[in-house]
């Protein structure tokens, strides 16, 4: 299945700024109480900003004009009230929404990881880490600012202007329409540019990915970048994708900008056509100067928040296009679930590969109807060029690949129908730079091992005792409690081994599999790591990938892989011919 989520699909690129709204809505149902407040709240805020204007324009004709200063006081203090509740009201919805967006972005970068985790490994080896991170970093946030700080802005300026609207056209039906006609335009100009707008926002969010991605792999590689001294070539990568995010920013910051102008040269031209046509009203005696300031009032009403809208749509599709990003990793399926058939392998093999073909996304076929058993408490080599597929069969034997064709049988079951803590229980896998967490030493051994999670240090040197494996504790300062640094040099190579060794050998799995798990260690870490296999319970099945024949002259059983077959070598002579023998033709 391709994961690739760099690339769109036709139907991805035209989907709907209103599906996308549904979907994001469909998300917020936990929040529909607060929501509701929050919309009460700017509603009552939008409806005492909608009743000052006329009242304004009746104070004046009735008292102003006939100097009746009373009356000007009393509603002054009701202008002064209705200000009032005015800011408590927006403070309401500001603190909900508030809220709101922070619980959102919480419960999304929630959902978004636990998504990541059900998501198999060819999900990730097709995406770079640095973009998954400015999914869940970046995207998430700028849907977070939306929520918090643009959502009821954006209700309350389209209540307030729609309202504005029906005032202005009550008040005098011509002077209205004439008000409103550059509104019109502004639709109009609005449907026509927005698609334009979420793409340029969309590009820029994808850019920032990539910027992200060119970042964290440097860091990274960086020692290799100083051992190789290629800071010039990683400088110019770096640079490269610095001006692709500052050109796509620019073009992104130019689209989100685009409607303020429009917006406000539309404002002023509304606000010319109603003092032209009330003073020709007025002077006709068919208006009032309150009703004219009144009818001001709401034009300044009507087109204010068009233009607020134009900065508030710029978010709105910055939003939709972060919402298009996240929901393309939330819309992923896993397409390797555990399965319920009932098809048997071998009874007498512990592993059984039957008519095995695999490749990967858009390439050739890696593995081409591969067939063999690995009997229990067997070690078994394989072999190979680089590039033949000997990691690729490592991998289908640990269920990180299924196959495209044909079946893989664990214990005589079909590999698919296990359970996946099952399968992790009885199937090891170390690879040639093991990877570590951020803790100790005691915290790395234990990762996923239930049996001694809760021991205490003293008990789990004991299980140490017991297994022959407490000499290997004496390689770290600090025992148990010796700090791991993640990507640091707080302990060596050598020493990240032997924590994934012996963290292996404390499950006493069924099938261990070492790729190239001694390739880039010295000759007595080897030894001891040699020495650790030995604890292994003699009903263990071991595989061993390996370049260096050193490595494999004790293998029961030898198996050559190279362009898609996997061929019984027998003995090592014969292996070293083959893998010669490709050489000579290569």
């Amino acid at each position: 299945m391709n994961y690739n989520l760099s690339e769109e699909t036709g139907q991805e690129q035209k989907k709907s700024t209103y599906a996308a709204l549904v979907g994001l809505i469909s998300f917020m149902k936990g929040e529909r109480g607060n929501l509701i407040l929050a919309l009460v709240a700017i509603l009552v805020n939008s409806t005492l900003s909608l009743a000052a204007p006329i009242l304004v324009g009746h104070t004046i004709d009735k008292y102003i004009v006939s100097k009746q200063y009373h009356g000007v006081l009393v509603f002054s203090g009701i202008l002064f009230s209705m200000f009032l509740v005015s800011l408590l009201t927006s403070y309401l919805q500001t603190k909900l929404m508030g809220g709101v967006g922070q619980r959102m972005l919480f419960s999304l970068r929630n959902t978004i990881f636990n998504k990541l985790q059900e998501l198999p490994v060819a999900f990730f080896n097709q995406n770079k880490a640095g973009d998954l991170i400015s999914r869940v970093n970046n995207d998430t946030d700028k849907l977070n600012q939306f929520f918090s700080q643009s959502l009821m802005q954006f209700v309350g300026s389209i209540f307030i202007m729609t309202g504005a609207g029906i005032f202005l056209l009550s008040i005098n039906l011509p002077l209205g329409a004439a008000a409103l006609s550059p509104a019109l335009f502004l639709w109009i100009f609005t449907r026509l540019i927005s698609p334009w707008v979420k793409r340029k926002n969309a590009v820029s969010l994808r850019s920032v990915g990539n910027l992200s991605a060119e970042i964290q792999e440097s860091l990274h590689n960086f020692k290799v970048i100083i051992a190789f001294n290629r800071r010039d070539y990683f400088r110019k990568k770096f640079d490269e994708a610095n001006r692709n995010n500052y050109s796509s920013a620019i073009g992104a910051g130019l689209a989100n900008n685009i409607f303020m102008p429009i917006y406000g040269f539309s404002s002023n031209i509304g606000q010319m056509i109603v003092l032209a046509f009330g003073i020709y009203l007025i002077i006709a005696g068919q208006f009032s100067i309150g009703l004219l300031i009144s009818f001001l009032a709401y034009v300044t009403h009507f087109y204010n928040p068009l233009r607020q809208l134009a900065a508030l749509w710029a978010n709105f599709q910055v939003a939709m296009a972060g919402w298009d990003r996240i929901s393309r990793i939330l819309s992923l399926q896993p397409d390797m679930e555990t399965v319920d058939v009932q098809a048997s392998g071998s009874s007498h093999a512990l592993l059984e590969f039957r008519n095995v073909h695999f490749s990967y996304p858009e390439g050739r076929e890696v593995l081409h109807n591969i067939s063999f058993t690995l009997d229990r408490g067997k070690t078994y080599a394989f072999v190979g060029p680089t590039g033949g597929g000997k990691t690729t069969t490592a991998f289908l034997m640990a269920r990180l690949y299924d196959p495209a064709k044909g079946t893989v049988f664990f214990c005589g079951k079909d590999i698919r129908s296990c359970q996946a803590q099952e399968r992790a229980g009885k199937i090891g896998f170390i690879l040639q730079e093991p990877f570590l967490f951020s803790g100790t030493v005691r915290d790395n051994i234990l990762y996923g091992n239930e049996e001694f999670l809760n021991f205490t240090n003293e008990q789990l040197v004991r299980v140490f005792v017991d297994s022959g494996l407490e000499g290997l504790l004496t390689r770290f300062d600090n025992g148990l409690e010796t700090q791991v640094i993640m990507g640091g040099d707080s302990i060596s190579l050598g020493q990240k081994q032997l924590i994934a060794f012996m963290r292996a050998v404390l499950r006493k799995p069924e099938l261990l599999i070492l790729d190239e798990a001694t390739a880039n260690i010295d000759t007595i870490t080897e030894q001891l790591l040699e020495e650790i296999l030995k604890k292994l319970p003699s009903s263990t099945t071991l595989v061993v990938i390996a370049h260096r024949l050193n490595t494999i002259e004790n293998a029961d059983e030898i198996f050559f892989v190279n362009s898609g077959q996997v061929t019984r070598a027998g003995s090592l002579e014969n292996a070293m011919h083959m893998l010669l023998h490709h050489k000579r033709d290569s």
